[in-house]
C-alpha cells in the first residue's frame, strides 16, 4: 500500500505495534477507524525483505506480491463477498462454486477457509521470512470457525503471526481475545480526519458533513464519498424521508438505509431532550415527534438491523422502512 494512502493515525499505530513482540494481535474498535489498513500494514512489515522503523519497504518482491494480492506466505480469512470486493482471490474450489452459481459468496468466514488457514500455518514458509494470517472482520467467524482458529492460537507454529481486526470485539470468544495482544484503535480528531479525507479527493464542502454523518469515522466517510454521497444529499435526507421519497435511497443497500434511519431517529431523540444532534445539522431536521413514538421507532429499527442481511425483497423492505419513517416524522403525537 502506498504510504500516501496510509492515514497518519494508522501509520503512527503501525510504528508502535511493530516495536512490540507478539505472535497474535487483536485490533479492536468501532468500524471505520482503519483496522483493515493497519492489519495489512503489519502483515506487510512482517513479511517484507527489508523492513524499517516505519514498516515495509514497499519496493521488495514481498511487498509487490502483497500489492498484487498473490503472496504465498499470506493467508486472508474474510467473508468471500468482502474478498471479492477488495480484489483478493478465492480458493479454486470456492471460486468454482460461485462461478457455477451453486451458491452465493459467503458473508461470514467459512469453516472450509479456516481449515485451509490451519493447514497453511503448518506449512514451511515459501520465502523464508515466516507466514502471516489476517482475519477481518473477525466477528464474522461463527463458533465452529472460531474454535478451529483457537486451537492454532493456543499452539502456534513458530514462524506464523496472526492479526485479527474487528469492529465488534465483544462478539468474539473470550478465549480468542485472551490469546491475542489487544490494541484499541486510535480515534483521530476531526481536523486530522477532514484533512485526510480532502487528500483522498473528497471535496472540502463535503468532508466535514460526511465525517459527521459517519459518526466521526473517516474510512466510513470516505466510502460514502466514493459511493456518490454528498453533503447536499445527506442534508436533504431527513425531509425527503418525511415526504416518503423512496428515490432518496435508490442506490443504497438495505443495511445502509437502516443505518441512516437509526441516525435520524437518534438525532431526533437528542433534539427532543434539548441536546445537539450528532449526525445531522439541527437546521436539516424536521420537528421531532413524541419521545414515546421515537423510542418505539428506535426499537423497530434495531430489530430490523438484526435481520437486514436476510434474503428479503429489497424493494418491499425499503417501502416498509420509509413508510414507517414517514408516519413517525409526520405524527403530531
Amino acid at each position: 500500500m502506498s504510504e500516501a494512502l496510509v492515514p497518519p493515525w494508522v501509520a503512527q499505530q503501525r510504528s508502535t505495534l511493530l516495536a512490540q513482540r507478539g505472535h497474535a494481535w487483536l485490533l479492536q474498535g468501532p468500524s471505520g477507524l482503519g483496522q483493515y489498513r493497519l492489519a495489512l500494514e503489519l502483515v506487510r512489515a512482517w513479511l517484507c525483505d527489508a523492513p524499517g522503523e516505519r514498516g515495509a519497504c514497499g519496493q521488495c518482491a514481498s511487498c509487490h506480491a502483497i500489492d498484487v494480492h498473490g503472496h504465498a506466505d499470506l493467508c486472508l480469512l474474510m467473508p468471500e463477498a468482502m474478498m471479492l470486493e477488495l480484489g483478493w482471490p478465492l480458493s479454486e474450489k470456492a471460486q468454482s462454486e460461485i462461478d457455477n452459481k451453486s451458491r452465493k459468496p459467503s458473508k461470514e468466514i467459512r469453516v472450509d477457509a479456516m481449515r485451509d488457514a490451519v493447514e497453511f500455518s503448518q506449512r514451511t514458509s515459501a520465502r523464508g521470512r515466516g507466514k502471516a494470517v489476517l482475519v477481518y472482520p473477525a466477528e464474522r467467524m461463527n463458533h465452529i470457525t472460531a474454535n478451529a482458529l483457537l486451537k492454532t492460537l493456543e499452539e502456534p507454529p513458530g514462524d506464523v503471526k496472526f492479526v485479527l481486526a474487528t469492529g465488534a470485539a465483544h462478539q468474539l470468544l473470550p478465549t480468542i481475545r485472551s490469546r491475542c495482544m489487544g490494541h484499541n484503535m486510535v480515534w483521530p480528531d476531526t481536523a486530522e480526519s477532514t484533512t485526510w479525507l480532502q487528500a483522498q479527493g473528497v471535496p472540502a464542502a463535503d468532508a466535514p458533513v460526511l465525517l459527521a454523518a459517519a459518526g466521526g469515522r473517516p474510512e466510513d466517510a470516505l466510502q460514502w464519498a466514493q459511493a456518490g454521497r454528498t453533503a447536499q444529499s445527506w442534508s436533504a435526507l431527513p425531509r425527503a424521508v418525511a415526504q416518503g421519497i423512496l428515490t432518496t435511497f435508490a442506490d443504497w443497500a438495505p443495511a445502509q438505509v437502516v443505518d441512516a434511519l437509526q441516525k435520524l431517529c437518534h438525532d431526533l431523540l437528542l433534539v427532543r431532550v434539548g441536546a445537539a444532534p450528532r449526525f445531522f445539522a439541527a437546521k436539516d431536521l424536521p420537528s421531532a415527534p413524541s419521545g414515546k413514538l421515537l423510542t418505539q421507532w428506535a426499537k423497530d429499527l434495531n430489530a430490523t438491523a438484526r435481520t437486514v442481511e436476510h434474503p428479503f425483497n429489497a424493494g418491499l423492505l425499503l417501502e416498509s422502512l420509509v413508510g414507517r419513517a414517514q408516519n413517525v416524522l409526520n405524527s403530531r403525537l
